[in-house]
């Protein structure tokens, strides 16, 4: 496929983070194969984790293609743009056709990135996850790589108003070590495997996140059990079944 649109994207990316100073740390990229397909599995804090997900992957020289849902392809501005980077549009009404395309992009090599938590996590800790993920994966014959993200929720997350210009944020990201899911193997039992990895590496990147909280007002961005003001996953599941 003709790279005309994502790389453009990227470089402008690149800059802004640059010239807002948001320092940006990326470990474990050797995870991610050089070639071949390839599921990233990341966790989901903010509206902006794909531009992020997408950047743990340059180091890799690879490309992700996202499963979005349709909507954003409708939309004026964002359209354009998601098509003309070959990302994934997701029916969620009708799932299935979708699901068939990520498999079928996967068995030519590329690189597919999902959101397997479906939404953001209020808690900021690793919700229940779909098996989407490991079932495509097996299905493809290529593997699973967890990614964690920290500090794109102070940019923009659910609840709280967006600041994509706030200066000298931290964002981490974290690439864990690949797995392997096989077409026998129980799907439900390898997303909780992965759930545990992906939680493993969030929990690494919260402990070595380089800023903290400044005042009680900024507690928020923190999940309760590290005395954060950020709902709990009960609360949050609470939230999120009221639609609020």
């Amino acid at each position: 496929m003709a790279e005309l649109v994502y790389p453009p994207v990227i470089m402008a990316a690149k800059l802004m983070f640059r010239v807002l100073d948001n320092r940006i740390r990326v470990e474990g990229t050797e995870h991610i194969p050089a070639t071949g397909g390839a599921v990233i599995a990341c966790n989901h804090v903010s509206y902006l984790d794909f531009i992020f997900c997408g950047l743990g992957a340059q180091p890799a020289k690879r490309l992700v293609r996202f499963m979005a849902k349709k909507e954003i392809f409708s939309n004026r501005i964002a359209g354009p743009l998601m098509r003309g980077m070959h990302h994934i549009s997701v029916d969620r009404g009708a799932g299935l056709a979708s699901y068939r395309e990520a498999v079928e992009r996967l068995k030519a090599g590329e690189v597919v990135g999902v959101f397997p938590e479906a939404t953001i996590s209020r808690s900021f800790t690793v919700k229940d996850i779909k098996s989407g993920a490991v079932r495509m994966a097996a299905e493809a014959g290529v593997p699973v790589v967890p990614m964690a993200l920290w500090g794109t929720q102070r940019l923009w997350t659910k609840g709280r108003p967006k600041d994509l210009t706030k200066r000298h944020v931290p964002i981490s990201i974290l690439v864990g070590e690949p797995m392997r899911p096989k077409a026998d193997e129980d799907a439900e039992v390898l997303s909780k495997d992965l759930r545990v990895r992906m939680s493993a590496l969030v929990d690494r990147v919260q402990a070595d996140y380089p800023e903290k909280p400044g005042s009680d007002d900024e507690r928020w961005w923190l999940p309760a059990h590290l005395g954060g003001t950020a709902p709990t996953p009960e609360e949050a599941a609470k939230l999120d079944r009221e639609g609020r």
